[in-house]
């Protein structure tokens, strides 16, 4: 009996196309010979993997035709207020599709594996290459949809949910390191930096040093040009009390300037690693620059002191200073080089700000 008389044979009895006296025939063929019942079984596991495929390939076109349904750019707009729930999603989904192709895909194998009888001139492995090849192309473009809608929606550089909580930080370098308070970023799952021009930036922590509440943290985005030389030195000597200082934050949307005084050489309870100011601290002032009238970071703005008003704290620049020195040197993916030179001595108020303002940002946390 030839192959093809046997493989009609055996289709013609798994699907019950056979009368009762074929049926009883062909029975009693197999009984004589045992290498038909293992065609059989390979022919009917066969059919089974074609069927799964069939299946695998049905929720394929479902998946693609949801996909086509959907309005990626109002999607965005929708979610850029919740990037919290937009991690989440990619977290539990982002592998379903491909798990789908994966099962079809590793269907196919098995059957090529188990019955042997396919060889790459059959013209039924012709024809599941051709599918899987379409499979496989339709998944890969899923995919990359999906990837990029996720990462247009986290690099969208007009973002402007302000996070879960907000703060301030300023650079340390003009090559992405920025120094903010410790509290600000403490359990953060994200942190972005916001310039004063409202572009964005992903921010990745590499330093803390929690008895100073000093973090320390590097712009890892691509989208982000180096700032330029620091304007602003860092005073390593003790500051004197009645100076003239300033701050410049974000306790809302917009850059914000805090002119004060220092009032004491110690913080909250005598904390002789702070100082305390008289100044305008609202909360999103946390992790900002403390400026005395030469244009020197003298500290790092702390908190405010609730129970007396008016009264801020700062942790003073020489503990900031050592913080740096302590950063171990494989956390760091490019020099910290910090500025020596004070270039905004002599220039009125006005004009240090204008100075300033492209180096101190607002830092928004997302947490889950």
């Amino acid at each position: 009996m030839r192959e093809e008389q046997l493989l009609e044979m055996i289709e013609r009895y798994l699907n019950g196309e056979m009368t009762n006296e074929e049926r009883a025939k062909f029975d009693a063929l197999r009984s004589k010979d045992a290498s038909i019942n293992d065609k059989l079984a390979e022919h009917k596991s066969f059919t089974g993997l074609l069927k799964q495929f069939s299946d695998r390939l049905a929720l394929e076109n479902r998946l693609n035709a949801i996909h086509n349904e959907i309005d990626v750019h109002t999607l965005k707009e929708d979610l850029m207020s919740h990037p919290s729930i937009i991690v989440q999603l990619w977290r539990n989904h982002h592998s379903k599709i491909s798990v789908a192709a994966s099962i079809a895909i590793f269907a196919i194998l098995c059957t090529l594996y188990f019955t042997g009888d396919l060889t790459n001139k059959d013209p039924r492995f012709v024809e599941l290459k051709r599918e899987v090849g379409k499979l496989k192309q339709s998944t890969e473009s899923l995919n990359r949809s999906q990837k990029n809608l996720i990462h247009d929606i986290k690099n969208d550089k007009k973002m402007t949910n302000p996070g879960n909580f907000s703060g301030t930080g300023f650079a340390l370098s003009s090559n992405g390191y920025i120094v903010t308070n410790y509290h600000v970023v403490n359990g953060a799952d994200s942190v972005y930096v916001q310039n004063a021009d409202g572009e964005s930036f992903h921010t990745k922590v590499i330093y803390t040093e929690p008895q100073y509440d000093i973090a320390i943290l590097e712009i890892n985005d691509p989208a982000f040009k180096n700032l330029g030389a620091v304007p602003y030195g860092f005073k390593r000597a003790k500051s004197d009390l009645g100076e003239d200082v300033f701050t410049l934050g974000f306790p809302g949307d917009d850059i914000k300037f805090g002119p004060g005084a220092l009032t004491a050489n110690t913080g909250f309870r005598g904390d002789t690693t702070e100082y305390e100011v008289y100044i305008p601290v609202n909360q999103g002032n946390s992790g900002g620059p403390l400026i005395d009238e030469k244009g020197n970071v003298i500290g790092v703005i702390t908190g405010k002191q609730t129970q007396t008003s008016g009264a801020a704290f700062a942790v003073k620049s020489n503990y900031l200073l050592k913080t740096i020195q302590n950063i171990p040197a494989d956390s760091l993916s490019k020099t910290l080089n910090m500025n020596t030179k004070n270039t905004l001595a002599g220039l009125s108020r006005p004009q240090q700000i204008k100075k300033m303002r492209n180096y101190v940002f607002m830092v928004k946390v997302y947490n889950q």
